[in-house]
């Protein structure tokens, strides 16, 4: 059992695309939790090293909220959606876990990556500056086929300025993983992740120069 845990497709032909084969295997990753966590240890991942900052132009100053996240995404859990099976369930890896929840993890990578632009406040400053606010919404490693998955990231941005709202915009990133298991899903939502973080930071570009005219 322990070799199954924490690959979500194991090798040879455990898993096949019929719904209650698949599901019958969901439920042992998930539900054997307590009887491998002696044999097997938990393993925690973060985003790793941050994607190279692109070479532009400075933002203006910036209240940056901390990230939301629907309460599915409230815990450290390392999502996962067979989506090739059942596109509406997902569950998550029995002894693979994220070193702290998705909101907080992207959180820290936006707040870096725009740092590195200009300056970032919180929202309690008393500065006047836009406020940007985002809501995440996918966080997980999606299954298309028994070895096919990939990094989803789903998050929609919101800019406003004393009370009035400057534009608002939902970004998507898809990976694909390397492997078909919590190692290769958690580089490809990592990846993805970035991918986030630096569509957000081109659109704040675009608009600051809007706010301004």
């Amino acid at each position: 059992m322990s070799r199954t845990i924490n690959r979500l497709i194991p090798s040879g032909a455990l898993l096949v695309p019929v719904l209650t084969v698949a599901f019958a295997v969901a439920t042992l990753l998930g539900g054997c939790a307590s009887s491998s966590s002696q044999a097997m240890s938990e393993v925690r991942y973060d985003l790793g090293p941050p994607a190279p900052v692109p070479n532009a132009g400075p933002l203006p100053a910036i209240k940056m909220l901390d990230v939301t996240a629907p309460e599915t995404l409230g815990s450290d859990r390392l999502i996962y959606r067979l989506s090739f099976a059942d596109a509406q369930r997902t569950a998550a890896y029995a002894n693979s876990h994220w070193t702290m929840p998705p909101a907080q993890l992207l959180t820290q990578r936006l707040r870096n990556a725009l740092s590195a632009r200009g300056t970032v406040l919180s929202g309690g400053d008393g500065v006047r500056a836009p406020v940007l606010r985002v809501d995440l919404e996918q966080f997980e490693q999606d299954f298309d086929a028994q070895a096919q998955s990939h990094g989803a990231v789903t998050a929609r941005a919101t800019l406003s300025f004393q009370g009035k709202v400057i534009g608002q915009h939902t970004f998507v990133a898809r990976v694909p993983a390397s492997t078909p298991d919590a190692a290769g899903g958690a580089r490809a939502i990592a990846a993805a992740t970035d991918d986030i973080v630096s569509q957000i930071t081109a659109w704040l570009g675009v608009q600051a120069v809007v706010a301004a005219q």
